[in-house]
């Protein structure tokens, strides 16, 4: 099964590769910035588009049929991005306020976790999952202040956390989300601010046998609109302490031009 999704400012198109036959056009409200969400699974193949240009709802269609699935009403403001977890499980937005980043299970259209990004209003340009299906699931992010956000999906955490119905009945939901003890992890300044960025998780490893990271290795992409590639290595320990390096950097602009430039950095 394998699908093209081309999206224009009022409408979207589902194609069949195999046939180049169009499979559906969905009418959409208007989606200057063309955002959407697929997940290239072949069991849970979804697209998520807008569905409001007032507040942050999103609708889920299943790609395969398609067929709309349902509708998940994930913030108050409008949506700037979002992202499906490599299986389709999780859908992943962030509006355009961007303090929070929340989590939903597609199969029930319910929030699964919220995590506080900051305080202070930031456009977050980026939202990537990790593709391993074996370790914990990992959530990074990029914005406008020019930091990069990793979370970890710990689901016996949110478990508990869901099972204290007293708590969540007595504190109202906005605190909540401020309170989930969400496993946050953030390098400051990894892009200039202000510049958009695209970023992908490569890999989570295991990584028992390092003395420097003794838990899991990710290493994470991230490509800037001014052309630079960086890859980052991050370290997390299981007392939730971090490390990070600074593996490559390179201009993109300078390799197509023909006079590769690559600068290598260390960063403890």
């Amino acid at each position: 099964m394998c699908r093209l999704v081309v999206v224009l400012q009022d409408r979207t198109f589902v194609y069949d590769l195999n046939s180049t036959t169009i499979l559906d056009e969905i009418e959409t409200v208007p989606n200057t910035k063309g955002l959407c969400a697929f997940a290239p699974n072949s069991e849970e193949c979804y697209l998520a588009l807008p569905a409001s240009t007032s507040k942050g709802s999103a609708l889920v269609y299943k790609a395969s049929k398609p067929e709309l699935i349902c509708q998940i009403d994930a913030h108050l403001a409008p949506l700037a991005a979002m992202v499906f977890s490599l299986n389709g499980m999780y859908l992943a937005t962030a509006s355009e306020k961007g303090t929070m980043i929340r989590v939903h299970l597609v199969a029930q259209a319910t929030k699964s976790h919220s995590f506080r990004r900051g305080t202070y209003p930031s456009t977050i340009y980026s939202l990537a999952f990790s593709p391993s299906v074996d370790l914990p699931d990992v959530l990074v992010a990029t914005s406008s202040s020019g930091s990069l956000h990793m979370f970890f999906l710990d689901a016996s955490r949110n478990a508990r956390r869901q099972a204290n119905t007293l708590f969540s009945s007595v504190i109202p939901g906005s605190v909540t989300d401020a309170l989930d003890p969400a496993n946050h992890h953030v390098i400051h300044n990894v892009v200039t601010a202000d510049i958009k960025s695209c970023l992908a998780v490569h890999s989570v490893e295991n990584s028992q046998n390092s003395s420097k990271f003794p838990s899991l290795k990710t290493v994470i992409y991230i490509v800037t609109h001014n052309g630079y590639f960086r890859e980052y290595l991050i370290g997390t320990t299981k007392s939730n302490e971090s490390s990070w390096l600074l593996e490559r950097e390179f201009n993109l602009l300078d390799a197509y031009s023909g006079s590769p430039k690559q600068n290598e950095l260390h960063i403890d």
